[in-house]
């Protein structure tokens, strides 16, 4: 199999430089990191691609049966990565993706030497001692809403996902994302994110770790910030003056200060 043309691989910027993988979240693509890439070209061989089902991937390797978990989609990122030959790769993973990166750095923890969590979420469902911003009848709530009509509910939720009530902007870009997603295949990505329960993986992350929050987000609330920074040792948490769920978005230039400033430190 093609896995450059399956995942839509991109490779740019200093090909002696460190290898940074940039991985979209829920309903989005690569594209989401234009705002990033200027600040990482110049110094770092830096990697994109689009998970099966989103942008600009190969639709004929979707399987509802492997992505119905996040491990079909670590074992995407495994396989990018053996691929291009990556190893050492520091593994920048927006919302989701976070959890998706840990748990391919599991499978094959020479491909993976650092993390960079971009508002992680490990368990959206609240639980006793961990708030994870939703009870389990909101995201039933959810899930049922996006299945019946997956445009419309992108329509609704992109912007209260994006915050930033003042920059409308930024919510039409998601929604515009979400609606170019095909919907049976998001439906199952949605499923697949918001019933998983990624909490014990992160006890394995033993490689350098930022955790990046927002002040405010809907989908992963500061509390959730709090729990991946005690459970991983060893890790950072930087909180941006950031609103929203998409701060690589919405406040770039303290998304790109933050990234820097912890890939130098790897140096």
């Amino acid at each position: 199999m093609d896995i450059a043309r399956r995942n839509n691989v991109t490779v740019t910027g200093n090909p002696q430089g460190r290898t940074v993988m940039l991985a979209h979240g829920f309903g989005c693509d690569q594209n989401m990191w234009r705002l990033t890439l200027p600040a990482l070209v110049d110094d770092y061989r830096v990697v994109l691609f689009d998970y099966v089902g989103s942008g600009r991937s190969d639709a004929a390797a979707f399987s509802e049966d492997r992505y119905a978990s996040l491990n079909g989609y670590a074992q995407d990122v495994v396989e990018v990565c053996e691929a291009l030959d990556l190893r050492d790769v520091a593994f920048v993973g927006h919302s989701v993706s976070a959890m998706i990166g840990v748990l391919a750095a599991g499978m094959a923890p020479e491909r993976i030497g650092a993390h960079v969590m971009v508002a992680p979420s490990p368990c959206y469902i609240d639980d006793d001692g961990y708030r994870g911003g939703f009870t389990a009848e909101d995201i039933g709530e959810l899930l049922e809403s996006l299945e019946s009509n997956y445009l419309g509910w992108s329509a609704a939720m992109a912007p209260v996902i994006m915050g930033n009530a003042d920059r409308p902007e930024l919510g039409e870009e998601l929604k515009n994302s979400f609606c170019a997603t095909d919907p049976d295949m998001a439906r199952v990505f949605a499923r697949t994110t918001f019933l998983s329960d990624s909490r014990d993986d992160l006890k394995n992350v033993n490689v350098p770790t930022l955790v990046l929050e927002c002040t405010q987000d809907v989908i992963a609330p500061r509390e959730v910030g709090a729990f991946v920074y005690e459970a991983i040792p060893g890790s950072t948490l930087v909180t941006l003056e950031a609103t929203g769920h998409c701060p690589h978005l919405s406040a770039p230039e303290a998304t790109n200060e933050a990234l820097r400033s912890f890939l130098a430190d790897l140096r």
